[in-house]
């Protein structure tokens, strides 16, 4: 394991601004489903208590769609979405790493992740490792 180091980010327009404690070399989901492959969303998966958010809680709007489990979570100024709540982790945020400051310093590791096929690629990562799993998106 990698050591921790603090990072920050936020929307483009500014307005939402959060700080984040992350693994050195974390790993990233790049997911292609409906709305990830769109917008080029690539996943930081971070624990609710390794997250801040530093300003525009009150600038975000929401968007549910299919289970309506996740959270999307865009700046209503700008249209970024910087985090969400994924409904793979309702223990963590999923943080946008393109939303990430420049010079951050982090070398990510990237995993595809099949997001057409949810479930499937869901099951595949739990079996991957030794007991509940904290991957994926």
């Amino acid at each position: 394991m990698s050591e921790a180091i603090s990072v920050s980010g936020g929307c483009h327009c500014g307005a939402v601004r959060f700080s984040i404690s992350a693994e050195k070399s974390p790993e990233l989901f790049d997911c292609n489903c409906s709305i990830c492959a769109r917008t080029g969303f690539l996943h930081l998966i971070v624990p609710h208590e390794k997250f801040t958010l530093l300003s525009g809680r009150d600038t975000q709007t929401s968007y549910q769609f299919g289970s309506k489990q996740a959270d999307h979570l865009f700046c209503a100024q700008c249209g970024v979405k910087s985090f969400y709540q994924p409904r793979s982790h309702p223990d963590s945020w999923s943080v946008n790493y393109n939303c990430l400051d420049a010079g951050h310093g982090l070398e990510p590791v990237i995993t595809r992740f099949d997001g057409q096929n949810w479930e499937k690629a869901k099951a595949h990562l739990n079996a991957t490792i030794d007991g509940p799993s904290q991957r994926g998106v």
